[in-house]
């Protein structure tokens, strides 16, 4: 286990991608949001100063959602915080939401055939609250399509998919963007 001194900052589900130097990345079959044995056999509670999660809540039900964001907070030092992304149900693309929508498209083996709920801004909220924690949008979609974007900083946790790194959102269209938080433990 890690020593509870040093910040201790973990990716969960990283993929193939390491976009955050420095972290602790981990795949869903060493550190699985849902079964705390695992946590356990990697983490002592309170020891985790920074989480992050790009495009993985929406692999959850919304209930599954609030355990997994619980069984995160028993880990969590105090202040400390998840940076989450997942797909934006209130982005106005029809190609992007048939990308995103729950079942997804194409093959079994498509990240996004595992996907069971599409997450706006209310919903991604309203889950992280119900699991005790005070919720910072960083970029959003509202209701009628707006974007948003609040200042974050990527030595707090690089989401790549986002209007800040991924290169597909520069300049004045967006093509894929995230729905982005902190969710901070108080």
């Amino acid at each position: 286990m890690p020593n509870d001194e040093e910040d201790i900052r973990v990716v969960i589900g990283a993929g193939e991608y390491i976009n955050n130097p420095g972290w602790i990345h981990t795949q869903e079959d060493e550190l699985n949001l849902l079964d705390e044995n695992t946590w356990q056999s990697k983490f002592n509670e309170r020891s985790i100063k920074a989480i992050l999660a790009e495009h993985v809540w929406e692999h959850l039900t919304y209930e599954e959602g609030v355990k997994a964001a619980r069984m995160c907070y028993k880990y969590l030092k105090h202040s400390g915080y998840i940076r989450c992304a997942v797909p934006d149900g209130y982005f106005p693309d029809e190609t992007y939401q048939r990308i995103v929508q729950v079942g997804g498209p194409g093959p079994k083996d498509h990240a996004a055939a595992t996907h069971k709920i599409v997450h706006n801004y209310k919903t991604v909220t309203k889950m992280f609250e119900a699991a005790g924690y005070e919720v910072k949008l960083l970029e959003y979609c509202d209701e009628e399509g707006k974007f948003y974007q609040n200042q974050w900083d990527g030595a707090d946790g690089v989401i790549f998919r986002s209007k800040k790194y991924d290169p597909r959102n520069q300049g004045e269209s967006l093509t894929f963007p995230s729905l982005i938080i902190d969710a901070l433990k108080l």
